[in-house]
């Protein structure tokens, strides 16, 4: 059978002989997706025009391919006519809706760089974003929560009621001419200096020919969208990917879980994120499926009724989302029996979590996907038919048209199959660079093209791979190294531990100490005593936490990873602990 005889849904992953140490490269039947983002979006809508391609539950909106393509050629039109130009940087600052992906597919298609804010900034970290990138204009919805974007703004620009839309002068972001808000026309005050996202659109054509001509300027190797990495310390920095980039890792992770034109896609995660833009957009529409928003941010009431009632045969969700999904009062109240596949992703995914999710969420064919930003994000993940033990107890195997290795941190040499080390990628995903900081991304990207994760990982004979934790969270206690992932995996184990994260704290005779915050299950008690009664015997002693916390909730960035560096932060100055002496 030739590659192109392949079923086009269909990807097999296959482990060849035995590895014979810890690299591996990714199938190559299957040729990269040589084109444009809205260029292949146009070729998607000519085979399916009335197929759903977006409902937005919480806005009660729906757009067919056909429909999206209208008004996002029309959204086009309006940006060109505003001045804006391809290369030039347009920020949105938003929870997911349909103005974000009518955004999105707008600014590939004149190649206007998309630049993701997270909603969950300040006045500080959108002046800094908006400044690095040099952004010409910034899509804000008004507010969410507590969280009231349009005042930050106006808070870092006073000058904005004596601004006219479009022709901004601030001196906080001097690089910034327009301002637009995401309203519901016709309702609403209008504010100063700040122009409707109605207005705006309206004012482009769904017809613009020049949408079009522009379109065909575009390489593929075009830079297409910038995203802000959450460092622990330090500027976010501003990893800049291509149409290349994500159009492909969209299309692969898509064909991993055997996406058609006949699966609908629930998406709760935040559309700011890769996550959501690509594993969720974009793999839907390089396939003709449907994706769907149950909310603005993750209600997991919301979730479980719209796979129910919008007979969802896909879910996405990072491991703390099906955890609330999964021990909601009402989980058992939801008809969930047309789920089949989805992907975990985002942090590791505990074993228990995942089996359930197969058992109870009917996720028979659930992957599990690893990456990061800067690889657009995909680097691994396990398929549909990747055997039920694997696909619960490691990341999968290494993504079509990409290499990964392991590596010694210090050495650079690749380690022997079994051994942990640092994982590195290699191949199309692999970012453009940090936006305006060549010298970061020569320390992430080295002079052969591997991307450094700073992940510590496994690989097996047969190139599945395992995450352990990573380079910086390792830690070692009287001269043991120690994988806080180990033992999370094992506490998650404990009937009564709904979840469970591990740290290192400074200690001054061993160097390191284990600390545990646990979240019960509801309802349940725990105290510290069940937990080392749980460990005796189990694991060496080195290995059981020293410090015991039981908690409500983690320390969470929007997109649900846990913010370790808070719980280790928190605990050093309840417990009055120092870093120890090192010479």
């Amino acid at each position: 059978m030739d590659a192109k005889d392949i079923p086009q849904h269909h990807v097999v992953q296959s482990p060849n002989a035995p590895l014979p140490n810890s690299y591996d490269k990714g199938d190559t039947d299957k040729p990269l997706l040589e084109v444009t983002i809205g260029d292949h979006f146009d070729s998607v809508v000519a085979k399916f025009p009335d197929h759903e391609v977006l409902v937005s539950r919480h806005q009660g909106i729906r757009y067919t391919y056909h429909q999206l393509q209208l008004k996002a050629t029309q959204l086009a039109s309006a940006m060109l006519k505003s001045g804006l130009q391809k290369g030039d940087r347009v920020g949105i600052w938003s929870h997911n809706n349909a103005e974000w992906l009518l955004v999105q597919v707008a600014t590939a298609k004149i190649g206007v760089v998309l630049v993701n804010i997270n909603p969950a900034y300040r006045v500080a970290e959108v002046e800094y974003a908006v400044n690095k990138v040099g952004c010409k204009a910034i899509i804000v919805m008004p507010s969410f929560k507590s969280s009231n974007y349009v005042g930050m703004l106006q808070e870092l620009a006073p000058e904005l009621p004596k601004c006219h839309p479009g022709m901004l002068a601030i001196s906080r972001m001097p690089s910034l001419r327009r301002i637009v808000w995401i309203d519901v026309a016709g309702q609403g005050d209008d504010i100063p200096g700040m122009q409707r996202f109605s207005d705006w659109i309206a004012t482009g054509d769904q017809l613009d020919p020049q949408v079009s001509a522009v379109q065909q300027t575009l390489k593929n190797t075009d830079p297409i969208n910038i995203q802000f990495t959450s460092g622990t310390t330090g500027f976010p920095k501003g990893a800049t990917l291509t149409h290349r980039n994500i159009l492909n890792n969209g299309w692969f992770v898509g064909e991993c879980i055997e996406l058609t034109d006949k699966d609908r896609l629930c998406c709760p995660v935040p559309l700011y994120h890769c996550f959501g833009m690509v594993m969720s957009n974009l793999a839907c529409m390089t396939h003709g499926a449907c994706v769907i928003y149950p909310n603005d941010a993750f209600d997991p009431l919301l979730v479980l009724q719209t796979v129910q009632e919008e007979k969802c045969t896909a879910l996405h969700g990072v491991p703390t989302m099906f955890i609330a999904e999964l021990d909601h009062p009402q989980f058992k109240d939801f008809d969930l029996s047309t789920l089949r596949t989805g992907i975990m992703a985002g942090s590791p995914c505990p074993i228990e979590v995942m089996k359930r999710v197969v058992s109870e969420m009917h996720m028979s064919q659930v992957t599990i996907a690893y990456g990061m930003t800067e690889t657009s994000p995909v680097s691994c993940q396990s398929s549909v038919d990747t055997p039920l033990d694997r696909r619960v107890s490691t990341v999968g195997l290494v993504q079509p048209n990409l290499e990964v290795k392991i590596v010694n941190p210090e050495s650079g040499e690749t380690m022997p199959c079994g051994e942990s080390g640092e994982l590195c990628t290699r191949g199309y995903s692999v970012m453009h660079g940090y936006w305006g900081d060549e010298a970061k991304t020569k320390e992430a990207v080295d002079e052969e093209g591997w991307m450094h994760t700073g992940d510590l990982a496994t690989m097996d004979e047969q190139g599945y791979v395992n995450i352990v934790g990573r380079i910086k969270d390792m830690v070692i206690r009287g001269g043991e190294n120690v994988y806080p992932r180990e033992i999370e995996e094992f506490l998650y184990r404990h009937p009564k531990v709904q979840d469970v994260q591990v740290v290192g704290v400074p200690d001054e005779r061993y160097g390191e100490e284990l600390c545990a915050w646990i979240i019960a299950k509801p309802g349940q008690k725990l105290d510290e005593d069940q937990i080392r009664e749980f460990c005796k015997g189990q694991i060496a002693h080195y290995k059981v936490p020293k410090y015991l916390r039981f908690v409500e909730e983690f320390p969470m960035t929007v997109t649900g990873k846990i913010q370790k560096f808070k719980i280790r932060d928190a605990m050093k100055e309840e417990l009055g602990l120092s870093e120890a002496k090192t010479a």
